[in-house]
């Protein structure tokens, strides 16, 4: 799990593990992190936690955010980042494998078309002349089914069953097979005699459905009727610096969380709040000005 080391010059004063998706450092008191110093705005920034990567957003403070000595409106912070508030450090840890960059963060990803994806390959044909081993036989009514060990091997100068026998001669009888004792039971898989109610087929196991790839079309604007398959855990939509969103891929459904901007991204005519919010198919997502579509690809 992620966390933030708060500290102030060289004494460490409180370990933050980051286990919302939004997580507010200001002055004031209803912030996850406060900081109660002049320095510190209000609302001075949030850090967003999706999965395994988190996300720093200056709230428009006053004396701004910095990170590794740079300004920043907004960053994709990595292992070994320190976020600098005055004279206070927020030290971001995590050794989780990342899902995303700041290169994928950085992109207007609503532009890129989607690309094909190659279908499955056809099972394999066995190949020409090859033999094909011929389906078991269900045994005709009547008969004893034929047991499931091997036959007992033929007497010496027998003509084995398989060979074709010369015109005008019969075939060798076929031996017996030795009947089962009284108390055995017969297998599963073999007939029952008649009157007797046949066994139910064992239950198949239960099989978790995969989760069908997600895909959002654009509606408006001039890339309207180009897709984008959501093939990526972590996928950014947006504008930079305008409006940003995310949307997570999880085993349970997809999920859109608000990343950057002032205000939050719609989905059916109704704006979101914080908390990341599960898409449906067919929904409609307003975000940066543009219309798009979520729907599941069957």
């Amino acid at each position: 799990m992620a966390k933030l080391i708060l500290s102030m010059e060289t004494t460490m004063l409180k370990e933050i593990p980051l286990t919302k998706e939004r997580t507010t450092i200001g002055r004031k008191p209803h912030n996850d992190i406060q900081i109660d110093n002049l320095a510190i705005s209000g609302e001075h920034a949030v850090v967003i936690t999706i999965l395994n990567d988190s996300f720093l957003e200056d709230l428009g403070s006053t004396n701004g955010t910095f990170v590794n000595g740079q300004s920043v409106k907004k960053h994709f912070l990595k292992n070994g980042d320190t976020i600098e508030l005055g004279k206070y450090r927020l030290k971001y840890v995590s050794e989780l494998p990342q899902q995303t960059s700041n290169a994928d963060f950085e992109k207007t990803m609503i532009l890129r078309p989607g690309a094909a994806q190659k279908p499955a390959a056809p099972p394999s044909a066995p190949a020409p002349g090859a033999a094909v081993p011929p389906a078991p036989l269900a045994p005709a009514a009547g008969m004893a089914p034929p047991p499931s060990t091997a036959a007992p091997a033929a007497s010496p100068g027998a003509v084995p069953s398989h060979l074709t026998t010369l015109p005008g001669t019969a075939p060798p009888p076929v031996a017996a097979a030795p009947a089962a004792p009284p108390s055995a039971v017969p297998p599963a898989h073999l007939s029952t005699s008649p009157g007797m109610a046949p066994r139910p087929p064992a239950a198949a196991p239960a099989t978790t459905p995969a989760l069908p790839l997600g895909v959002i079309q654009i509606l408006s604007g001039g890339n309207a009727g180009k897709e984008m398959e959501l093939t990526k855990t972590l996928t950014t939509l947006g504008k930079p610096g305008v409006q940003v969103a995310v949307i997570a891929r999880r085993p349970h459904g997809y999920f859109i969380t608000h990343v950057e901007g002032a205000s939050f991204p719609a989905v059916n005519g109704k704006t979101l709040d914080a908390q990341a919010h599960q898409l449906a198919d067919h929904d409609v997502i307003e975000l940066a000005g543009t219309k798009m579509e979520f729907f599941l690809k069957t």
